[in-house]
């Protein structure tokens, strides 16, 4: 006995004849006859009353109906059962370029945490470009990104823009660049320069405002995180977009500070892109709802102020 046998009996007795049955469940009516005649075989009852002018449930068929449709109410309810299990307990990828890490992504793993405590979160660092592939190709399920106000995206992505900044000059908070209210890009040549590599938008940004001229010295670097942790060391200064250093640990407790760069407007966006051809599971989607909400309270905390100053000596 297999569930589409039972299936086909009840589609039947839903519909009122074979042909109608048949129709509906995209088969030939001899397939659908023979289907349900070898069920007939196994149970030793006649199902279905076949006669010249169509085939229509039994007598014997309505009485075994409500046996049927329990079975087939069993079935479902194990089949939701599962389906619910594998969206609560399963894992889910997130790709990001480490843009607003602490003010952003911990806070919203927390509260999803909180609320989906089977489901596990693995965390991807990567360039933009190997995230968008990997998305398209299964490998993540979501993805944060930055863009430049005005850069073409992509195709075959849902995207949601989750924060909205300005590009900032990371400093050391004992750095002569602190004394400025901006920071100019021959200012910016003057000192040893912590770069983004190649790959990340803030790598394409800072080459932009530099025109071609090159920095006293300058490093490379993968991720905003990384960059932050070279200019607490006193290795030099990085650009990077605001939402990545306002309320940084290192940023609260005065071991690095930021300076707006003089003269600029651009402005830098972090979307969160999943696949839009894919069906979401329910916990990626309350992941990807959680990352709204977070951004939402962010936004709400942190409108538009002037940097704090720093104290002379980091601490």
């Amino acid at each position: 006995m297999r569930i589409e046998q039972l299936e086909y009996v009840a589609a039947v007795t839903r519909l009122g004849s074979l042909r109608r049955a048949a129709e509906s469940l995209h088969l030939s009516q001899p397939a659908l006859s023979e289907t349900i005649r070898n069920l007939e075989r196994e149970l030793g009852v006649d199902i279905l009353d076949r006669r010249r002018s169509g085939a229509r449930i039994s007598d014997e068929g309505r009485e075994l109906l409500p046996h049927i449709i329990g079975v087939l109410d069993a079935v479902d309810k194990l089949r939701r059962a599962a389906d619910d299990q594998h969206h609560t307990s399963r894992m889910i990828r997130l790709g990001t370029v480490n843009a607003a890490t602490v003010p952003l992504l911990v806070p919203t793993i927390r509260e999803f945490r909180a609320s989906h405590p089977e489901t596990q979160v693995e965390v991807v660092a990567a360039q933009q470009e190997r995230i968008q592939r990997e998305l398209m190709e299964g490998g993540l399920d979501l993805g944060l990104v930055n863009y430049l106000q005005g850069d073409d995206r992509p195709p075959g992505f849902d995207s949601t823009e989750l924060l909205r900044g300005r590009p900032v000059v990371c400093v050391r908070a004992d750095s002569p660049l602190t004394a400025l209210s901006a920071v100019g890009v021959d200012d910016l040549l003057g000192e040893s320069l912590i770069i983004m590599r190649s790959g990340y938008v803030m790598h394409r940004f800072v080459h932009r405002i530099l025109e071609g001229r090159n920095p006293a010295f300058s490093y490379s670097t993968d991720g905003a995180e990384m960059g932050k942790l070279m200019v607490a060391e006193g290795l030099g200064a990085t650009v990077l977009p605001d939402f990545s250093v306002i309320g940084d640990p290192l940023e609260r407790c005065g071991a690095i500070t930021y300076r707006p760069l003089a003269g600029d407007k651009t402005e830098v966006l972090l979307l969160l892109q999943r696949p839009s051809a894919n069906s979401v599971p329910r916990a990626t989607q309350d992941l990807y709802q959680t990352f709204v909400r977070s951004a939402d309270a962010y936004r709400a905390a942190h409108a538009p102020t002037e940097p704090r100053h720093a104290p002379t000596e980091p601490s």
